[in-house]
Protein backbone atom coordinates (compact mmCIF):
# COMPACT_ATOMS: atom_id res chain seq x y z
CA UNK A 1 0.00 0.00 0.00
CA UNK A 2 1.33 3.77 -0.86
CA UNK A 3 1.75 6.01 1.77
CA UNK A 4 -0.35 9.50 1.88
CA UNK A 5 3.60 11.12 1.60
CA UNK A 6 4.26 9.15 -1.85
CA UNK A 7 1.00 10.61 -3.59
CA UNK A 8 0.56 13.33 -5.39
CA UNK A 9 2.54 16.46 -3.05
CA UNK A 10 1.35 19.45 -5.24
CA UNK A 11 -1.17 19.25 -7.46
CA UNK A 12 -1.99 22.48 -9.45
CA UNK A 13 -4.17 24.61 -7.39
CA UNK A 14 -5.71 28.05 -7.90
CA UNK A 15 -2.98 31.27 -7.46
CA UNK A 16 -3.78 31.36 -3.07
CA UNK A 17 -2.86 27.88 -2.79
CA UNK A 18 -1.33 24.94 -2.98
CA UNK A 19 -2.38 21.09 -2.25
CA UNK A 20 -1.17 18.62 -0.94
CA UNK A 21 -0.83 15.30 0.72
CA UNK A 22 -1.03 16.16 4.60
CA UNK A 23 1.84 15.69 7.06
CA UNK A 24 1.49 14.61 10.40
CA UNK A 25 2.43 17.96 11.95
CA UNK A 26 -1.19 19.52 10.03
CA UNK A 27 -3.20 16.98 12.44
CA UNK A 28 -4.17 19.55 14.51
CA UNK A 29 -5.58 22.35 11.89
CA UNK A 30 -7.26 18.84 10.41
CA UNK A 31 -9.13 18.22 13.01
CA UNK A 32 -10.11 22.16 13.55
CA UNK A 33 -11.53 21.67 9.81
CA UNK A 34 -13.13 18.61 10.64
CA UNK A 35 -14.84 20.48 13.51
CA UNK A 36 -15.87 23.03 11.21
CA UNK A 37 -17.57 20.81 9.09
CA UNK A 38 -19.37 18.62 11.54
CA UNK A 39 -20.81 22.77 12.79
CA UNK A 40 -21.57 22.82 9.16
CA UNK A 41 -23.59 19.95 8.78
CA UNK A 42 -25.84 20.86 12.15
CA UNK A 43 -23.74 17.96 14.15
CA UNK A 44 -21.27 19.95 16.35
CA UNK A 45 -20.82 17.81 19.51
CA UNK A 46 -20.59 14.52 16.87
CA UNK A 47 -16.75 14.51 16.52
CA UNK A 48 -15.13 12.35 19.03
CA UNK A 49 -11.84 11.81 17.49
CA UNK A 50 -8.74 13.59 18.71
CA UNK A 51 -5.15 13.92 17.38
CA UNK A 52 -3.86 10.70 18.53
CA UNK A 53 -6.36 8.67 16.78
CA UNK A 54 -6.12 10.75 13.64
CA UNK A 55 -2.20 9.93 13.96
CA UNK A 56 -2.71 6.35 14.32
CA UNK A 57 -4.97 6.05 11.23
CA UNK A 58 -3.31 8.43 8.84
CA UNK A 59 0.72 7.96 10.29
CA UNK A 60 0.84 4.84 12.00
CA UNK A 61 3.97 3.80 13.23
CA UNK A 62 3.74 0.15 12.10
CA UNK A 63 1.67 -0.80 8.84
CA UNK A 64 0.07 1.16 5.81
CA UNK A 65 -1.89 4.07 6.82
CA UNK A 66 -5.84 3.22 6.83
CA UNK A 67 -6.89 6.33 5.74
CA UNK A 68 -5.30 9.16 4.09
CA UNK A 69 -5.84 13.25 4.12
CA UNK A 70 -4.82 16.01 1.08
CA UNK A 71 -4.71 19.56 2.41
CA UNK A 72 -5.19 22.88 0.96
CA UNK A 73 -3.00 25.02 2.27
CA UNK A 74 -3.09 29.35 2.12
CA UNK A 75 -0.25 31.56 3.14
CA UNK A 76 1.21 28.48 5.58
CA UNK A 77 -2.43 27.77 7.19
CA UNK A 78 -4.38 24.67 6.27
CA UNK A 79 -7.69 26.18 4.86
CA UNK A 80 -9.27 22.88 3.01
CA UNK A 81 -9.37 19.22 4.08
CA UNK A 82 -9.87 15.90 1.68
CA UNK A 83 -10.07 12.58 3.88
CA UNK A 84 -10.12 9.44 2.19
CA UNK A 85 -9.71 5.85 2.39
CA UNK A 86 -9.50 2.66 -0.08
CA UNK A 87 -12.47 0.75 -1.35
CA UNK A 88 -12.19 -2.03 -3.25
CA UNK A 89 -15.12 -2.78 -6.16
CA UNK A 90 -16.24 -6.97 -6.00
CA UNK A 91 -17.27 -6.44 -9.67
CA UNK A 92 -14.10 -4.73 -11.28
CA UNK A 93 -11.58 -6.60 -9.11
CA UNK A 94 -10.00 -2.44 -8.68
CA UNK A 95 -9.75 -0.05 -5.83
CA UNK A 96 -11.06 3.53 -5.79
CA UNK A 97 -11.37 5.84 -3.14
CA UNK A 98 -14.07 6.92 -1.11
CA UNK A 99 -13.76 10.33 -0.02
CA UNK A 100 -14.97 10.93 3.49
CA UNK A 101 -15.11 14.18 4.13
CA UNK A 102 -14.15 17.53 1.43
CA UNK A 103 -14.28 20.87 3.59
CA UNK A 104 -13.02 24.36 2.34
CA UNK A 105 -13.16 27.27 5.12
CA UNK A 106 -16.25 29.66 4.22
CA UNK A 107 -13.63 32.51 3.76
CA UNK A 108 -12.16 30.22 0.54
CA UNK A 109 -15.48 28.62 -0.67
CA UNK A 110 -15.46 29.52 -4.48
CA UNK A 111 -11.96 30.25 -4.53
CA UNK A 112 -10.85 26.74 -6.45
CA UNK A 113 -9.26 25.23 -3.92
CA UNK A 114 -12.13 22.08 -3.48
CA UNK A 115 -12.02 21.64 -7.35
CA UNK A 116 -8.23 21.03 -6.58
CA UNK A 117 -8.50 18.97 -3.62
CA UNK A 118 -11.33 16.65 -5.53
CA UNK A 119 -8.65 16.86 -8.73
CA UNK A 120 -5.88 15.27 -6.31
CA UNK A 121 -7.80 12.33 -5.45
CA UNK A 122 -8.88 12.30 -9.86
CA UNK A 123 -5.02 12.61 -10.27
CA UNK A 124 -4.13 9.64 -7.91
CA UNK A 125 -7.23 7.18 -9.09
CA UNK A 126 -6.07 7.53 -12.39
CA UNK A 127 -2.62 7.09 -11.93
CA UNK A 128 -3.13 4.04 -9.82
CA UNK A 129 -6.16 2.58 -12.19
CA UNK A 130 -8.66 3.14 -9.45
CA UNK A 131 -12.20 3.12 -11.47
CA UNK A 132 -14.26 5.06 -9.25
CA UNK A 133 -13.80 8.32 -6.93
CA UNK A 134 -16.84 7.82 -4.62
CA UNK A 135 -18.59 10.38 -1.24
CA UNK A 136 -21.89 10.78 0.10
CA UNK A 137 -23.36 14.17 0.63
CA UNK A 138 -26.36 15.45 2.85
CA UNK A 139 -29.71 15.76 0.56
CA UNK A 140 -29.96 19.43 2.29
CA UNK A 141 -26.36 20.84 1.11
CA UNK A 142 -27.58 22.23 -1.93
CA UNK A 143 -24.60 24.24 -2.37
CA UNK A 144 -22.47 21.10 -2.07
CA UNK A 145 -24.62 19.49 -5.07
CA UNK A 146 -24.57 22.03 -6.93
CA UNK A 147 -20.93 21.78 -7.07
CA UNK A 148 -20.78 18.30 -7.95
CA UNK A 149 -23.28 18.42 -10.45
CA UNK A 150 -21.08 21.14 -12.15
CA UNK A 151 -18.27 18.29 -11.92
CA UNK A 152 -19.85 15.72 -13.86
CA UNK A 153 -20.78 13.59 -10.97
CA UNK A 154 -23.61 11.23 -10.72
CA UNK A 155 -25.74 10.62 -7.81
CA UNK A 156 -26.18 7.51 -6.92
CA UNK A 157 -29.71 7.51 -6.44
CA UNK A 158 -30.63 3.36 -6.68
CA UNK A 159 -28.63 2.74 -3.74
CA UNK A 160 -29.96 2.69 -0.04
CA UNK A 161 -27.21 3.69 2.40
CA UNK A 162 -27.19 1.70 5.64
CA UNK A 163 -24.83 2.20 8.71
CA UNK A 164 -24.89 -0.16 11.66
CA UNK A 165 -23.12 1.37 14.82
CA UNK A 166 -23.66 1.67 18.71
CA UNK A 167 -25.66 -1.30 20.10
CA UNK A 168 -26.72 -2.68 17.27
CA UNK A 169 -23.53 -3.20 16.09
CA UNK A 170 -22.29 -4.39 19.36
CA UNK A 171 -25.74 -6.90 18.83
CA UNK A 172 -24.50 -8.41 16.20
CA UNK A 173 -21.39 -8.58 17.24
CA UNK A 174 -22.23 -10.59 19.68
CA UNK A 175 -21.14 -8.20 22.64
CA UNK A 176 -24.88 -7.36 24.29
Amino acid sequence: MVTASTTATASPAPAAGTVRAARRDDIPQILTLVRELAAYEREPDAVEGTAEGYAQVLFPADGGPTAYAHVAEVDGHVVGIAVWFLTFSTWEGRNGIHLEDLYVTEEHRGSGLGKALLRSLAEICVERGYRRLEWWVLRWNEPSIAFYDALGAEPMDGWVDYRLSGRPLEALAGRR
